[in-house]
């Protein structure tokens, strides 16, 4: 179905089946001309108006789109939050543990190349708990947002 209105009377609503075509036009024609023989049409149309003077409604997308692509989202970023929160717990004792051994690099004590290579492969995991601890950091200010559009959209059902 298509839709058609004029500049004129955009109150005025002509739908003809199928597609914008000259054919759907020339029927919207038909139904504006039934129109004026019965003088329902509110507004004079000057000589010569013709089928492509017809402006065609286009529909707009709902708001329910929106706000259902609002919602997947926010559960997307939850879900990223839920997953680097997992991550964060599961390195983050190992990681403070190599921690508390980085400070024997300032300190006077002799280490053997033994300690120095297992804190070197710590480094590697002290490094990955840092960065998945930051990305966690930012994925929970996001998710603030996200929960409080998923809030919204379940307040709303209890209405």
């Amino acid at each position: 179905m298509v839709q058609y209105t004029l500049a004129q009377s955009p109150e005025i609503i002509l739908t003809v089946p199928g597609k914008d075509s000259a054919k759907a036009r020339e029927k919207a024609m038909d139904q504006l001309m039934q129109l004026l023989d019965e003088g329902k049409l509110p507004t004079e149309l000057e000589d010569g108006f013709s089928s492509e003077q017809l402006i065609e409604i286009k529909e707009t997308p709902t708001e329910t789109t929106s706000d259902e692509d609002a919602i997947t989202q926010a559960v997307q970023v939850l879900n990223n939050l839920a997953t680097l929160k997992l991550k964060v717990q599961e390195s983050r004792t190992e990681a403070m543990e190599i921690r508390k051994t980085v400070d024997v690099l300032f300190s006077d004590k002799t280490v053997t190349e033994e300690e120095i290579a297992r804190l070197k492969e710590g480094f590697k995991i002290l490094k990955n708990y840092a960065q998945a601890n930051l990305r966690y950091q930012e994925a929970r200010a996001k998710a603030e947002q996200a929960r409080q559009v998923l809030d919204q959209a379940l307040k709303s059902s209890d209405k």
